[in-house]
């Protein structure tokens, strides 16, 4: 994304705070103005103490108090001006990173499979601190910084213009000074931000699988990769520090050259009559003031750089192409439980297809299992029937209409998950099982969790259901996974998924959760992935898959009669 198009999105994201902007503007010319007005109260003193004759201390402390009036009065006008700026610079923010966190929830499933997770919470985060930081030190002198030059301009036309033209004309060397160096340093903070965002994504992967590394002792691998990366970030970071550390020496050393002339100039004209001694004083201040802004924006104007940067990758975010429109799509509303795969073909990879012309009914009520070796494309067939990806060729019909021509909400709504791999929020139990029926009275929490027997382990929690539980933090995978089944016990959907459902679960408590099971399947469809064969064998029908076709497909017993790959499965799980 170019430089001058973020830009233009950010003046576009600030410009709903007009208002603010306005009166922050304002206080900003007073403040100025203010400060500007004290060089001139401070000539009028020395002049009427260089007066010829006596010291003229009536007109000097009129002069004095002036001063104090206007310093006071400037600092209120610059601490009103910083608070309204602040408030300016984190509201935009606030509003950019909900627009990306909104923008994940309707992102493809694709795009978060394919992205790691800790780059794109570095760019929710990091990279939005790091613009709201650039943001805020863009008006707090950026903005001031201009209105100084343009004030200060006018005042030093007022004492002298020929020298004032000395000054406009001399002071833009360190502006293209600058500029030229900015140009260097947005691509190393680019290539800074995007490396910190890695960096995240892999703190993030090596902490979440702790125990995995440890248990095949890859932790000497994992430093040296972390040391990678790291070193990149220190290049990469060292090379814009360095860059932007040019900026302020040379554009300082510019505007002394240019001080310097002012002053031989004005200490001329002082000489010649030109101008009062006190005028002189007057100018050599105002020269400052008006040097000293360009000192300070060109040092903002790398920090805005990384700003930019961070800005680019939270837009690339927001600009990724969401899940295809529901708009005009049907409602799914009382489903029979009828799901029917015809011709269907998927690839994650369209070098290699994953799944190839599969044909299947899933009449209402029937109780599918769906097994077959790791890769085979088991998990897959959930993906496509709850719309995470798009099938690439053939159609999924649920009750007779295509998935793709119905919402995706109304299709998950009617289908409960049960996953292998759990999700426990950072809330109560109670919340965690009323996950996706928030209004569920107590008694149907405690109705869903005995059904999942979870109850007992429940109530000897800390706090019961009432316990305070992070990410399941105290609990084992077992009774994580019996919390996700006691959601799904609540909502009594239609039809289910259950994917390795009691894979955590103990044989003596599987036995339990499977009789619950049961009783909640009875006439409604559901799909039970499994790789413990012994949990499917009542299943009306059992998919077996293979290379991404059905390679058999029958009851138990009929599948056991047929010697066939299903037998084989069977019996290597149950060999003495």
């Amino acid at each position: 994304m170019k430089n001058s198009s973020v830009l233009k999105r950010v003046i576009r994201a600030i410009g709903r705070f007009k208002p603010l902007i306005a009166v922050s503007l304002l206080f900003s010319v007073l403040s100025v103005i203010l400060s500007l007005y004290i060089p001139v109260l401070a000539g009028r003193a020395i002049d009427g103490i260089t007066a010829k004759g006596a010291v003229d201390f009536a007109a000097v402390k009129a002069q004095l108090t002036g001063i104090f009036i206007c310093a006071a009065a400037g600092g209120v006008l610059q601490w009103l001006m910083n608070a309204i700026n602040n408030r300016i610079a984190y509201n935009t923010v606030r509003d950019i990173r909900n627009r990306a966190f909104s923008h994940i929830q309707s992102l493809p499933v694709s795009y978060i499979d394919s992205h790691p997770y800790g780059d794109i919470v570095s760019r929710v985060t990091a990279d939005a601190d790091q613009f709201s930081d650039g943001l805020i030190l863009g008006f707090s002198q950026l903005f001031t910084g201009v209105v100084t030059i343009a004030v200060t301009l006018i005042f030093m036309l007022t004492i002298s213009p020929l020298i004032a033209l000395a000054v406009v004309v001399l002071t833009p060397i360190s502006l293209f000074t600058a500029r030229f160096i900015a140009k260097k340093t947005y691509d190393m903070f680019k290539k800074q931000s995007e490396t910190r965002g890695e960096q995240t994504a892999y703190i993030n992967e090596m902490i979440q699988n702790g125990k995995t590394v440890k248990a095949f002792s890859y932790e000497d691998t994992s430093v040296k990769r972390f040391d990678e990366i790291n070193e990149r970030l220190r290049v990469y970071s060292l090379r814009s520090v360095f860059f932007s550390s040019l900026t302020n020496p040379t554009t300082r050393f510019i505007n002394n050259l240019i001080y310097a002339v002012v002053g031989l100039i004005g200490g001329v004209f002082a000489v010649m009559g030109k101008i009062t001694v006190g005028g002189f004083v007057s100018f050599l201040a105002y020269s400052n003031q008006y040097t000293k802004p360009f000192n300070e924006i060109s040092g903002v104007v790398t920090e805005l750089q990384n700003a930019l940067a961070c800005a680019a990758r939270l837009f690339e975010l927001i600009d990724e192409q969401p899940e295809e429109s529901d708009e005009g799509k049907k409602e799914l509303s009382n489903p029979k439980g009828e799901v029917s795969f015809n011709n269907v073909t998927f690839s994650y990879d369209k070098s290699k297809t994953l799944i190839k012309n599969f044909d299947f009914t899933a009449y209402a009520g029937r109780k599918i299992a769906v097994v077959g070796p790791t890769g085979c494309g088991k998990t897959t067939l959930i993906n496509l029937l709850l719309r995470f990806y798009r099938v690439d060729g053939g159609s999924i019909m649920a009750d007779g209409t295509d998935i793709n021509d119905i919402t995706r909400k109304s299709l998950r709504t009617h289908f409960g998950m049960v996953l292998q791999d759990t999700w426990i929020k950072n809330a109560t139990v109670k919340e965690n099982i009323a996950f996706g029926k928030a209004d569920a009275t107590d008694e149907e929490i405690i109705a869903a969790a005995k059904a999942a027997r979870a109850h007992g382990f429940i109530k000897r929690l800390k706090n019961g259901y009432d316990t305070v539980i992070s990410d399941g933090e105290g609990l084992s995978e077992g009774e994580r996974q019996l919390l996700c089944i006691a959601r799904v016990m609540l909502l009594k959907p239609p039809m289910l998924i259950l994917d390795e459902a009691t894979s955590s679960i103990d044989t003596r408590t599987e036995l339990k959760v499977q009789d619950a099971f049961t009783r909640l399947m009875e006439n409604r469809t559901s799909f039970v992935v499994a790789h413990r064969l012994s949990t499917i064998r009542d299943a009306d029908c059992i998919l077996v898959m293979n290379g991404g076709r059905v390679a058999e497909q029958g009851t138990h017993e009929e599948l056991l009669e047929k010697n066939g790959f299903y037998a084989k499965l069977y019996n290597s799980q149950f060999a003495n």
